[in-house]
């Protein structure tokens, strides 16, 4: 007889298996799925050593898959710096006070560093100023992030340091903004001139200082344990450089790799990773190689994104663009051509087009099949966008928690709400869609990506392109055999049935059954990994 090392008994399984939807017990032995059934047939398969969990009617999901976040390239550097978020920041004068603190624990001349500050959430309803940040210190070079990794803003000091004054030009894919009466720089950077100032987007070499290992491995046992505490048992980082492969690599080692990870590689370094000879999915079942990630367009939240038609009110603001059409196709052959799945940050219907013009040209010239080249985001779209990612068999990442977290700024966006985050719409095209939070952009947690994707309310209440709703099974799956599909894994996880690897998540309640205002409000009992229980309640 079979004698298994996990059994799940009397449970509620949403196993997202469409032969076999819903099932009361799961059997687990080698990190793998040997039955999912009824309670009776499991128990058959119970041995000496079987671990037995009886769930008492709770209900039980695949593993969640956030496959676009920034877990260690991002998160983990800001774990370093000052929170000046939403939930700990309320106004300009809480920012200064904040940073204050931190300035008279810093040695002079060295940075103070802040991140994730949100201008929609302040009390005044606006982006703080370098002459702002001068009141926390004229001694210290400060350099404070919006919550959209896109922007940010310096003080006096900083722009010294980079020597930026009144009489230097924007960058080429970036703008420093001015005062509109004296033409003086406000401090406020974005796109490429933020990036002056910002380590780790794709080279080395920074006026900030990158983490060092040791921090990066401490850190991202720190994040990796909120992630699994939120249900999330894969996750796709979106922004790998050489030190991030090093890092995961060794944690993998030294077995504290707790999620798994699928890791998208910058464009810089298409060329170190050819030469190593790896390619989209080499590795393993925790850790794998996965598309050659690029930048075409700027942010949803920083109102940068590149449109067609200007923001409401301001019509001649189209957003910014990073590339041209040729350097975009020049990456993406050389990706293509080099075996390599490709992702692409495009948010406007502007930089859609462009990212489509680029796959029918490569894929015109170099023809493959099941290629799932990705488009992260691709948040504004059309009905003639949508007919061209089907046709090209494009995968998409929307944000699934934006409408929730930035719902304030989406007037600036007017009718085209209507159709952005389309999950709907995607589904309806029949357009492969995977779950991604873009965190810290956006909130991490799934459940809250569900009721979001359920509801599309923001966290004030209102309703945001109802249009694209889509219902709670239709959300559970893009968050699970979605985003499988997006790294090539949909054979191995995504869903609960046999011969898939032991992923799951017990909540404690069905989402299905519940309220959708309350989906979010729903506990996560544990998070098993490959039949091992890496989170529980307590």
């Amino acid at each position: 007889m079979l004698s298994v090392n996990l059994a799940i008994l009397n449970t509620n399984i949403i196993t997202m298996d469409k032969n076999n939807p819903r099932a009361e017990a799961v059997a687990v032995k080698n990190g793998r799925i040997v039955k999912v059934g009824k309670t009776n047939e499991i128990e058959e398969l119970i041995g000496e050593n079987t671990i037995i969990i009886d769930s008492q009617g709770k209900t039980i999901v695949p593993g969640f898959i956030d496959a676009h976040c920034h877990p260690l390239s991002i998160v983990c550097r800001q774990l370093f710096q000052v929170d000046c978020s939403p939930k700990s920041i309320s106004s300009i004068d809480d920012i200064i006070d904040t940073l204050k603190k931190r300035a008279e624990k810093t040695p002079k001349g060295k940075w103070v560093l802040g991140v994730n500050y949100d201008d929609t959430k302040l009390v005044e309803k606006r982006h703080p100023t370098r002459w702002d940040l001068d009141k926390v210190s004229a001694e210290h070079p400060i350099h404070l992030q919006h919550n959209s990794c896109h922007m940010g803003v310096v003080n006096t000091k900083a722009l010294e340091v980079v020597k930026l004054s009144k009489g230097s030009t924007d960058a080429v894919n970036g703008k420093l903004e001015r005062d509109e009466k004296t033409g003086e720089l406000t401090g406020i950077c974005t796109e490429d001139t933020d990036y002056i100032f910002i380590p780790g987007i794709g080279r080395e070499e920074s006026l900030i200082p990158l983490p060092t290992e040791e921090e990066c491995e401490r850190a991202i046992q720190i994040v990796f344990h909120k992630y699994l505490k939120a249900g999330i048992t894969s996750v796709g980082e979106a922004l790998v450089s050489p030190l991030e492969v090093k890092v995961f690599q060794r944690a993998l080692q030294d077995g504290k790799l707790h999620l798994r990870v699928y890791m998208m590689i910058h464009e810089n370094y298409l060329p170190f990773i050819k030469e190593l000879g790896l390619r989209t999915g080499f590795g393993n079942d925790m850790l794998k190689i996965g598309p050659i990630k690029t930048f075409l367009d700027g942010a949803i939240s920083a109102r940068t994104a590149y449109l067609y038609k200007g923001y409401k009110g301001k019509p001649g603001d189209c957003g910014i663009v990073t590339k041209n059409q040729e350097e975009l196709e020049k990456i993406f052959f050389k990706a293509h051509e080099a075996g390599f799945q490709i992702a692409v940050h495009a948010n406007g219907d502007r930089a859609i087009d462009m990212v489509l013009n680029a796959y029918e040209k490569i894929l015109g010239k170099i023809p493959r099949e099941n290629h799932r080249h990705r488009i992260e985001h691709c948040t504004v779209v059309n009905p003639k966008i949508l007919k061209r990612i089907k046709k090209l068999g494009i995968v998409v990442l929307p944000f699934s928690t934006y409408v929730w977290e930035h719902g304030e700024k989406m007037k600036e966006y007017g009718h085209r709400i209507s159709m952005m985050f389309a999950h709907r719409s995607f589904l309806d095209y029949g357009i492969p869609v995977g779950g991604s939070s873009d965190n810290p952009c956006g909130p991490f947690e799934p459940l809250l990506a569900i009721q979001a994707m359920v509801t599309r309310k923001s966290s004030g209440g209102e309703t945001l392109g109802p249009e694209q709703k889509i219902s709670v099974e239709e959300a559970i799956r893009i968050y699970t055999l979605g985003s499988a599909y997006a790294s090539f894994e949909e054979n191995i996880k995504g869903s609960i049935e046999a011969g898939k690897l032991a992923d799951f998540v017990m909540l404690s309640n069905d989402p299905t059954q519940v309220s959708p205002d309350t989906i979010k409000d729903i506990l996560v009992e544990k998070t098993i990994l490959g039949g091992n229980i890496l989170y529980e309640r307590k």
